[in-house]
């Protein structure tokens, strides 16, 4: 049988300020636009903005 696809999707998201990235989900139904989070930044030791990428 098919899997069914689900709503929740893996996104990779990376620093505005450095190389660092990880990955995460989200909801695509409930967030349709491209996310920008502040995280810690492990390469700088600081929070920095994260932007979502393709």
């Amino acid at each position: 049988m098919a899997k069914k696809k689900g709503n929740r999707i893996v996104i990779k998201m990376r620093s505005t300020e450095s190389g660092h990235t990880f990955w995460t989900q989200k909801n695509r139904k409930n967030d349709t636009a491209r996310l920008e989070l502040k995280r810690y930044d492990p390469h700088l030791r600081k929070h920095v903005a994260y932007k979502e990428e393709k």
